[in-house]
This record gives structure tokens, C-alpha cells and sequence, in this order.
């Protein structure tokens, strides 16, 4: 088997073990054991198929056992690890991609010949820190030699976690010792809930689960959240499995028991959710704001040198027409939108930096994850000076994730040095600023931290699998954003917290509507139905094109908060859509009750009239709004239409030519076209056809498409069915050529 055959016999296991089809996945499981031909899996695998058979004897034969269900589970629980394990082991021979390439090497590359050596390591290094960081000046070469050391144990800390098939009891104690809270190492205890995060992604294994949970119960919030990201991110990969391991299911009560954790909990999804937004903001950058700026870049250009902009008094003055440009070539409102998009907690800086994840320093795979760290190797040299600059800014705000903060202060370092001072100095001013706003938000939200941190380390995971050269080797944790909502984690939260309300509201204020609908219809199960939900309820389904589901959701809505005058268009609308007129018109003509006169409601009565054949009706609509409404061309186009239906061709013609003095489009030069068709005026018909066609780019079969359309009111009006084709063809000799 290759590694697409693997994985896809995997696949398949587990979907035949998640439809209780335990048979067939027994069949496939099978098929990576005999692949694999390795003693101790082809004995796990008979094990748990004999077990298998002796339950279904028991149960045919009759035998009431109450253990039945737990042993059944139990089962299914045991042949999800078993072919996870054969998938991870075939992988491991077979696969070429950056993660399993690196397995085979470990074992070859490591520094520390066991994990109580590496752990001694580490804390001789905070242990040589504490004696020598006072004398600094006179010890630099040792404390460069010590960092140095340190940063290898940091990378082998982070590659025993990531990389290990399972942990052994001497790396559990390592992991137990790091994670504790007098062990003085802030580094290694991030790096090493990431790399049990990248582990359990990779491959499923209940004990190192078991770990990640210890994490998430840590007192340090970068520790905590960085645990609880990972728990979400795990749990919604295997989320089909997770009810068969009762210990994590446990674990997971209890751990949202804590209404701070559920609040990092919901703070967590929906900024996972809001990842999606991060594509679209790139998009945006790429194709539309910068391509702009671009364009309009020449004429700013042309309109500085050609004012004299060093004249003292006139120094600091801007020029009103640059605003007028950018507000006319629609910069400045694609800005504006990200601006506030930014002050929504929107990541604006992908785009920016990921041009510059190129440096060497992202070639050793841990530092995609190593939080902002000024004593740093590769960029200490910025931070060298006790003085209130850049060191300040970088570590006291949360705008940038660190991921962005190492690439920024990594093309710094190559900038010329009296270019770095100078940008040095400007930032004091602006760090002062960022540590009063700091403290500022600490009083006001005390949670603010947490969120900041969790927002910090969503980025930089989005940035490792999105950016990595090699990001296509790994499973992007990102392709499940929108379904969080469907996660046993999230129905455990959803049990005692609002967060199904927080996070349908999000989608709907987002346009994830499908998502919206999947929990607007469970809020409306488990909650008093409001009206407010089935309005909600209604347009989400009608965004996603379920229109007899958005008005039978605008019709209980109506009944919920009778003369609503929102639901009330709504439902009209999806009875037009619907094709039922009459209903339609019902509810316009209500609408118009409640708001009299209104333009576009009495349009849409007019509509609905012209659709039941009620010529009359609707032309006298039309023509007490064009009293009303003297030169609403809407209003003409209408009145035209509606007389051509009608059979009255002479005000037809006299509001068609009305039409086309205004607006000359497609759609009315073909309108003219009809009229004077059948009123036997056929140059002049052929005149307005081909203007239509102009229009249309030339588009024959657009243009023919509108005309077989209007085809059964054109022959109402007295054209030959039979003389139909005359005049097209005449059309087309004359634009084609042939005569």
C-alpha cells in the first residue's frame, strides 16, 4: 500500500465504526494488519474479533447480559486505537511527508541520550541564569553558550512530544516535572502543550489526551490556553470516538464545571470560527485594496511633485484631493472596513507577513510555535539595550501574534544599523502608549488576558498551517472551523452555558448561515420560541436558497409578533419566489395597509398583478406611483411591460421611448424592440434589437435566449408563430454578414 491507500483504508474503518458496521470494519482493519504483518498486531486485532464473535453468540442465543452495551463500547474504543496505530506504523515505513521523514531521523539526531538527561539540562541552564545574570557584562560568552544549549534542548523537548508514537514512563515523568508549577521554565512548558497538541492531531492515543486535560487545569493563562486550543482543536478531529472513552468524557464534565473555563471555552471557538474571516481578509488585500492603491499611486504622485510641499508654513498640511482620490477609487471605504475589522479582533497581519516566514529561523519546526522571547538567539541583538523601544512594544501588546512579532524583528536585524536605531526611537512614545492601554484594559476586563493570549496563539497556528513550506504534508486543523458547533465538547458547554446562542448569533453576523441554521433550529427545540429566532431563523434558510423552509420559519414568526413589518415583506418574498402570486399579494396589499404608499411595496403589488394577468389592476398601481412619483423610471419600465402584456401597444411604445431617454440598457432597447415588432414597424425593431445586442456584448445566444422568452407574448400581440424566426434571422444576416 501506498500512503493514499493507507490512509484511505483508515478512513474508511473508521466510518463503518462510527455507523456501528463493526463487521466491515473489521474488513478493513484487516487489510492494514495483513500490510503491516507485524506479531503483536495481528494478535490485537484476533483478540478483539474473537471478542466480537462471543458477544454476537451471546446475543442470538438470547443471553441477557447487562454488561453488554459497556463491552460493546468498549470494543469499538479498542479497534479505533488498533487502526490508528496500524495507519501510524504503515505511515512510518511508507510515508515520504515532513512529519514521518522526521520520525525516521530522530532517533539518529537526538542531543540527550534519555529524557531525565535532557530534563537536567534544562534546569542547569535556569539554575546557571539565576548565578550569572547579574554579571552579564563579564560572562556573556558563557550565558551566549548556555542559550545556546538551551535553545537545542528546547527543539529535542519540543520533537520527543511531537514525534513519539507513545510515551513512555520516563518521558511522562519529563512532561509531569516541565508542567509543574515550580519548574522555572516558561518556554518549555508552551512548546510542550504544542507539541503534544501536533501529536494527539497526528495520531490518537487516550493517555496523551489524558495529559493535554492536565494542562488545561494549569494556573499560567499561556500554558492554559494554549492546552485548552489544543483540547478543542483534538476533540472536534475525533469527535465521533470521544463518547467511547468514558475517562475523557469524565475529565471533560468536570473541566467545564468551571464557568471561566466554559467562557475561555466559547472565547476560544468563536475565534477559531473567525479564522475563516482571515482568508477572505487576505483575498481582499491581495486583489482588491492593493491593486488599487497601486492604480491611483501615479496620480498621487503626480499631484505632490506638482506642489511646492517644503514650504515651511505648509509643511504638515495635507492635500484634501488625495482623500478625494481614495474616497473616489473606493480605497479609503476597503480601509475603513478593515480598520474595523482589526478592532473587532480580526487578523489583518496575514497577509503582511507572509512574505516573511522565509528566514532560517522557521526552518527548525518548534520555533512556528515558540512564544515571543527577547533573549532569543536569533534576536537578542535588538533587545540588548535598557531602554524603553521596541522591547517594550513587542512584549507588553497582543496586536501581533508572535509568530509575526519573530518575522518582523528578523527583518529588522537586516536592515542597516543606523536604520534600525532610528526605528528604535520610534517606538518609545508609541510603548508607553501600549503599556497604559495594557493596564487600562487589565482593570477594565480582567479576562481581556486570556482572550488576547488564546487570539495570539490561533494566529500562530494559522500561520504553521498555512505558511510552512511543507504545510500540505500536515492535516489543516483549520478545514474544521465551521463545525466546532458539532462537537461532543460543544454539547457538553452548550448543557450549562449560553454559548449555542453566542456562536449562532456569531454565524449569523458572519453569513455562515448553514452553520446558523444548524443551531438556530436546536435553540428553537430547547428554548421558549421567540419570533426574533424565526426571522432569524427564515433568512438564513432563504440566504441558502431553502425558501419553502424560510417561509414556513417567516410564517410562525408572524404569528409569534403579528404585523412585523420585516416578516411581513420576508414572507411575501418567498411567496413570490415560490410562484405563489396570489399569497404574494396578499401580504403586500397587508404590507401596504400598515405602510401606505410606499414605492417598491406598490411595485411588487403591480408584479404580482401583471403575474395573475391582472393587467388592469396593475396598471392602475403604476400609474397613481408615476402621479406621485413624476420621472421614476422603475415606474415606466413597469407601465411599459405591463400595456406590451396587456395588448396596448400605443402606450407601450409612447413609455418604452420614455424609458430609453433615461436609461438606454439591454433589457428596454429589447422591451422596444417587441413593441415595435408587433406593431409591423420591422427596421425599426431590428434598430432596437441590435442596440439590446450591442449592450449584451454581442451575446447571441444571451439576446435569443430573452426573446424565446417574451416569445408567447410577442405572438399575443399578433406576430405568426410561424413568421417567428423571420425577423431573428434577419438580425443575424445583418450582423453576421451573408447577404
Amino acid at each position: 500500500m501506498n500512503s493514499s491507500q493507507i490512509h484511505s483504508t483508515y478512513k474508511m474503518a473508521l466510518n463503518y465504526l462510527a455507523m456501528a458496521n463493526i463487521k466491515n470494519a473489521f474488513d478493513k482493519v484487516k487489510l492494514l494488519v495483513d500490510e503491516l504483518q507485524m506479531g503483536e498486531y495481528v494478535d490485537n486485532y484476533e483478540e478483539l474479533q474473537q471478542n466480537y464473535k462471543y458477544l454476537l453468540r451471546y446475543y442470538v442465543s438470547g443471553v441477557e447480559d447487562p454488561q453488554r452495551k459497556t463491552v460493546y463500547n468498549k470494543l469499538i474504543a479498542k479497534i479505533f486505537i488498533l487502526n490508528s496505530e496500524l495507519r501510524e506504523e504503515l505511515l512510518m515505513r511508507n510515508s515520504s511527508n515532513i512529519e514521518y521523514t522526521r520520525k525516521r531521523y530522530f532517533p539518529y539526531s537526538k542531543h540527550y541520550n534519555s529524557p531525565n538527561e535532557l530534563l537536567v539540562s534544562l534546569k542547569y541552564y535556569h539554575s546557571q541564569l539565576v548565578i550569572l545574570q547579574n554579571l552579564e557584562n563579564t560572562h556573556k560568552v558563557e550565558l551566549d553558550r548556555l542559550r545556546s544549549n538551551y535553545e537545542t534542548a528546547l527543539n529535542e523537548l519540543f520533537n520527543i512530544f511531537w514525534l513519539t508514537s507513545s510515551i513512555k514512563s520516563e518521558e511522562k515523568t519529563l512532561f509531569l516535572q516541565i508542567i509543574k508549577s515550580d519548574y522555572p521554565g516558561w518556554l518549555e512548558k508552551n512548546l510542550l502543550i504544542s507539541a503534544l497538541s501536533l501529536n494527539l492531531w497526528r495520531m490518537f492515543d487516550e493517555s496523551k489526551l489524558l495529559l493535554l486535560l492536565d494542562c488545561c487545569l494549569l494556573d499560567n493563562q499561556d500554558n492554559k490556553q494554549r492546552a485548552l486550543i489544543g483540547l478543542c482543536f483534538v476533540l472536534a478531529k475525533y469527535n465521533r470516538f470521544i463518547p467511547f472513552f468514558p475517562n475523557i468524557r469524565n475529565r471533560l464534565v468536570l473541566l467545564t464545571d468551571d464557568n471561566h473555563t466554559v467562557e475561555n471555552f466559547s472565547n476560544i471557538i468563536i475565534q477559531i470560527i473567525s479564522t475563516v474571516e482571515t482568508d477572505k481578509i487576505s483575498k481582499k488585500l491581495k486583489e482588491e485594496i492593493l491593486p488599487e492603491v497601486m492604480k491611483i499611486s501615479p496620480l498621487l504622485k503626480d499631484k505632490m511633485d506638482a506642489e511646492n510641499l517644503l514650504k515651511s508654513d505648509e509643511w504638515d498640511e495635507g492635500n484634501p484631493e488625495w482623500q478625494e482620490m481614495l474616497e473616489k477609487s473606493g480605497v479609503s471605504d476597503k480601509l475603513q472596513e478593515l480598520s474595523q475589522l482589526q478592532l473587532e479582533g480580526a487578523d489583518v497581519y496575514m497577509s503582511t507577513f507572509s512574505m516573511l516566514k522565509s528566514f532560517p529561523f522557521f526552518n527548525e519546526l518548534s520555533n512556528w510555535f515558540l512564544p515571543f522571547d527577547t533573549k532569543n538567539s536569533a534576536i537578542k541583538l535588538l533587545f540588548e539595550q535598557e531602554e524603553k523601544s521596541i522591547l517594550s512594544a513587542f512584549v507588553g501588546n497582543y496586536t501581533m501574534c508572535n509568530s509575526d512579532k519573530y518575522s518582523f524583528c528578523l527583518s529588522i536585524i537586516q536592515m542597516p544599523e543606523s536604520q534600525r536605531n532610528m526605528l528604535k526611537q520610534s517606538f518609545k512614545m508609541e510603548s508607553e502608549q501600549i503599556e497604559e492601554m495594557a493596564k487600562d484594559e487589565a482593570i477594565l476586563a480582567p479576562d481581556i488576558l486570556s482572550k488576547n493570549i488564546s487570539k495570539q496563539y490561533i494566529q500562530d497556528l494559522f500561520r504553521f498551517f498555512k505558511l510552512h513550506p511543507q504545510h500540505t504534508d500536515f492535516s489543516d486543523m483549520f478545514g474544521s472551523s465551521l463545525f466546532m458547533h458539532q462537537s461532543f465538547l460543544f454539547d457538553i458547554l452548550a448543557s450549562n452555558s449560553d454559548i449555542k446562542t453566542t456562536v449562532s448569533e456569531y454565524y449569523f453576523s458572519k453569513n455562515h448561515y448553514t452553520q446558523a441554521i444548524d443551531l438556530f433550529t436546536e435553540l428553537l427545540v430547547e428554548q421558549t420560541p421567540s419570533a426574533s429566532l424565526y426571522q432569524k431563523l427564515g433568512y438564513s434558510y432563504q440566504q441558502t436558497s431553502q425558501i419553502a423552509k424560510a417561509l414556513d420559519a417567516y410564517l410562525k414568526a408572524d404569528l409569534l409578533q403579528p404585523d412585523d413589518l420585516w416578516t411581513i415583506r420576508k414572507t411575501a418574498l418567498c411567496y413570490r419566489l415560490s410562484g405563489n402570486y396570489q399569497q404574494a399579494l396578499d401580504y403586500y396589499i397587508r404590507l401596504d395597509y400598515l405602510r401606505p404608499n410606499q414605492a417598491n411595496i406598490m411595485l411588487q403589488i403591480g408584479k404580482c398583478y401583471v403575474e395573475l394577468s391582472k393587467f388592469k389592476e396593475a396598471l392602475n398601481v403604476y400609474f397613481k406611483l408615476d402621479a406621485e412619483a413624476d420621472g421614476n423610471v422603475k415606474v415606466w419600465k413597469a407601465i411599459t411591460w405591463c400595456s406590451f402584456v396587456s395588448g396596448n401597444l400605443n402606450q407601450a411604445d409612447y413609455y418604452v421611448k420614455k424609458t430609453i431617454e433615461v436609461d438606454e440598457s439591454a433589457q428596454n432597447y429589447l422591451n422596444a424592440g417587441h413593441i415595435a415588432w408587433c406593431s409591423n414597424k420591422f427596421e425599426e425593431a431590428i434598430g432596437y434589437y441590435q442596440k439590446s445586442l450591442e449592450l449584451q456584448q454581442g451575446n447571441w445566444e444571451v439576446f435569443f435566449e430573452a426573446i424565446q422568452t417574451d416569445k408567447a407574448f410577442i405572438i399575443a400581440n399578433g406576430v405568426d408563430k410561424d413568421e417567428f424566426m423571420l425577423l431573428i434571422d434577419e438580425i443575424q444576416y445583418r450582423i453576421y454578414g451573408g447577404y
